[in-house]
């Protein structure tokens, strides 16, 4: 006759395990680490300005490549500036050089027209032409020059007779033979004069 299987008994601890227990009551929660929450070892003081994060590996690089380019472009800019004021220079150059050109060409035009109203023929006329033309050409830059009583300048005057005059004390022009002509600072020619010159002291 079979008897029914008595069921588990728990295990009793062995004799020899020795259980203790200790009195926790006055002590206080148990320190945890500072990375067992992921927080760092060091706890930033308030007013304690915070750390920089190490700089990535290559960052260097990236700012001389950086630098470089800027440089680069610095230089461009610097360049296509220095064309723009070089084209601006050429073209204005161009321009005066061409209207000199016309100005040159249409000077003995205005030499004519001075020496018909010197004679007296028809006054009128030519000086209502004279006064056109002037107008005309002086809207292109032409400017003259050359007066009566001007200081003589060998640069701008062309000396073609001279005469000693007591009353000078430097050389100055006592008449003006052609006059001279100038557009911007390019002179077209020079103003031919006749110069009144100081009387030698002998």
């Amino acid at each position: 006759m079979n008897h029914p299987a008595e069921p588990p008994r728990p295990e009793r601890p062995d004799a020899t395990t020795v259980v203790v227990l200790r009195d926790r009551r006055g002590a206080g929660p148990p320190a945890l680490s500072p990375r067992a929450h992921g927080r760092p070892d060091r706890v930033d003081l308030p007013g304690t300005p915070p750390r920089r994060a190490p700089a990535p590996a290559g960052t260097s690089e990236t700012a001389r490549a950086l630098a470089e380019r800027t440089a680069d472009l610095q230089r461009v800019k610097a360049e296509y500036d220095n064309y723009r004021k070089r084209v601006r220079r050429d073209r204005l150059a161009v321009r005066e050089a061409a209207v000199a050109n016309v100005l040159t060409g249409l000077l003995p035009v205005l030499d004519a027209v001075d020496a018909a109203r010197a004679c007296g023929e028809d006054a009128e006329g030519f000086d209502s032409i004279a006064r056109l033309l002037g107008s005309c050409l002086a809207a292109l830059g032409l400017e003259s020059f050359g007066e009566p009583g001007d200081p003589f300048d060998p640069r701008v005057h062309e000396a073609v007779t001279s005469a000693p005059d007591p009353h000078r004390t430097t050389p100055s022009c006592a008449r003006v033979l052609r006059p001279g002509y100038r557009v911007g600072g390019r002179l077209l020619r020079p103003a031919q004069v006749a110069v009144a010159e100081p009387a030698s002291g002998d």
